[in-house]
Parts: structure tokens; sequence; C-alpha cells
């Protein structure tokens, strides 16, 4: 028997950190439903989903978690929420941050209330370390104070808040965890890794903002995933927990190692201008949640070798996403970008 909630309402379950917690919560917990809510915007993939369409114990929804008609009912049948749902790029919050506070926010809103009114033994709000802001030193714990510096970070500080205030307020069972950069199969491409990676398949350029110094913490999503399985289970409601991958790297060391799997030439390398208020290190103290039980399982570069051979490997999963929106997306976000940083060599 599972220590999980029996019946989870997962939202936002098939983007890239959410499919991968349906796919084990399914294989690992016989006595457990999942219910997954997604918008499919770009990002939301059923493709990610493809080994458990026909799964007993699952069942997908199309729909908004903005959208109270859509939540409503599901929530009424639901034990858990778990909330994956949420615009993320930094990039494209700072080009346009109306479907961020839109998602990220008032959908946390509409979750909360569902979950409030049908007395759910767990709600389960997935957050980032953004939140904290830049760590000049030292790494942040979860009583730290939130200084989002994107509009990104800002409406996920904002959800965060909210998650809070319900527990307090109305003693909603709700947890929040913060995790590190995220990486592994299935991840959009617009995102660093998958997005180098792909692009040096195809001798493309890496478009590497500034002198590539910013400082992230990489966590392996199959390890993230672990840990909140732990949280779920054995989480105090009201409570805030860090995750964290243990390794801290520049995105200069990080692209480099990608270089290196992959037999790759420097020399595509691009150092473009760099994103407005772009934030320099990030850091998390992960003791709360290793004091559960969990530790990472995955060493990163084991972790990393096998996400580049999965890219490698499954050129028919990533190639359909990078044309039409991702593109233009692309065009726009990187034409003018990519035009400085040859101009500048």
């Amino acid at each position: 028997m599972s220590d999980l909630p029996r019946r989870l309402l997962v939202t936002g379950g098939a983007g890239f950190i959410g499919s991968t917690f349906v796919r084990r919560v399914l294989a690992s917990h016989a006595d457990v439903s999942v219910t997954v809510l997604d918008k499919l915007t770009y990002a939301g993939n059923l493709a990610n989903l493809a080994e458990v369409t026909d799964h007993p114990r699952y069942r997908f929804v199309r729909g908004d978690i903005c959208d109270p008609a859509v939540v409503e009912p599901l929530a009424a049948n639901t034990d858990a929420i778990v909330n994956f749902a949420a615009e993320t790029h930094v990039d494209r919050s700072i080009t346009d941050p109306s479907a961020f506070i839109d998602t990220d926010v008032h959908g946390t809103y509409v979750l909360l209330e569902a979950a409030r009114r049908h007395a759910h033994a767990r709600y389960l709000q997935i957050s980032t370390d953004e939140v904290y802001g830049h760590v000049a030193e030292g790494s942040s714990g979860e009583d730290d104070p939130l200084r989002p510096r994107s509009p990104y970070a800002a409406t996920k500080a904002a959800a965060d808040l909210l998650v809070q205030a319900y527990h307090v307020t109305h003693g909603l069972p709700a947890i929040t965890t913060r995790s590190s950069n995220n990486f592994g199969p299935h991840q959009y491409p617009e995102k660093i890794i998958p997005l180098f990676v792909t692009n040096a398949i195809d001798g493309e350029p890496l478009p590497l903002y500034g002198d590539g110094l910013q400082i992230r913490d990489w966590l392996y999503v199959e390890d993230h995933c672990d840990a909140l399985e732990i949280v779920l289970a054995q989480g105090t409601p009201g409570e805030v927990y860090n995750i964290g991958g243990g390794t801290s790297l520049t995105n200069l060391e990080l692209t480099q190692r990608i270089l290196d799997l992959m037999g790759a030439p420097t020399s595509l390398v691009r150092h473009v201008p760099d994103r407005p208020g772009h934030d320099r290190r990030y850091a998390v103290d992960c003791a709360k949640l290793s004091a559960l039980g969990w530790e990472p399982r995955h060493g990163f570069d084991e972790a990393l070798a096998a996400t580049v051979a999965w890219y490698q490997a499954r050129e028919d999963w990533w190639r359909p996403l990078k044309s039409g929106e991702y593109l233009a997306y692309y065009r726009h976000q990187y034409g003018d970008r990519l035009a400085a940083g040859i101009a500048a060599e």
C-alpha cells in the first residue's frame, strides 16, 4: 500500500516534470489513481504521457486551471492536488507577463479554493528557487525572504504566499516545494540543456547569455520526483521544502560539458547580450528535506550523459516541437542577439 493520497489530480501533468511524476507514480503505487489536467499550451505534450495512455488508473482532461467549471468536478473526486501547472520560462515572462499572472497566480487561487471546499488531504505546490532571487553567497533557507527579480519569479512567489495564506487562514494541508534547475528527458527545447543539445546536433549556434558565468544548481528530474513523493507522503502541512541537486555550475561550464559529451566544437558558442535582470546565482539549503530521508540518487555527470543521449536518440520527439510557435519565438528571442554575438566576434 502507498503512503500517498489515493486519488491525485495532477495539474500540468503533460509537461516536463509533471509527466515524469505521473509516470513514476503509476508505476510505483498500485493503489493510486491519477487524473491529469493540462491546458496543452506550447510546453504541454501528450507524447510525454504516451506510455500511460491506456493505463487503467490514469485519466487525461484537457482544460485550464483558471476555469472553476473545469476544476470543480475534478476536485470533487480527488483526495489531493499536485500543482505543476505554470508558465515557467523567464524569457517569455519578460516579453509578456500576462499569461504568467493568469496561470501562476489566478490558477493557483482557483485550485486552492477547490481544495478547501472539498477538504483535500493534501495540496502540493511546485515552486522554484528563483523566488529567493540572487544569492551572492551561502544558500537560501525556506524561511529566507522572497526577493523575486523577474516577472516569472514574482508570480511564483505570489502563488507561494497564497498557498501559505490558505494554510494559515483555512487550515488547508498545503505544502510547497522549491526546486533548483531541473534537467532530463522530455524537457521543452527552450531551456538551456535541451536547447543547446538539439542545436549542437544540427550544428546551430548555442546562444549563451552574457559572460556565461551565471551559477545554477542542477537537479535531475527523477531525483526531483523522488523528493516530491516523499514530501507528498511525509511532509508537514504548512511547510516549505527546498529541493536541490547539489551540483553548482556556471552556464559556461555546463555548456562545455554538453559540448564534450557530444564531441561538438566550442565554436558553436555565441555569447549574446544578457537577459534583463538576469540573476547571477541561485543556491538552496536542503537540510529540511534531507531530514525526511531524501538525497539525490543520480550523479550529475551520469544524468547529463543520459539526458544528452536521450535527445540524440529521440529526434522524433523534439524535431516536431522546434517548428511553428517555437521557431517564431526563437527568432524573436535570439535573432538580434545572435546577430550581435556574431558581429562581436
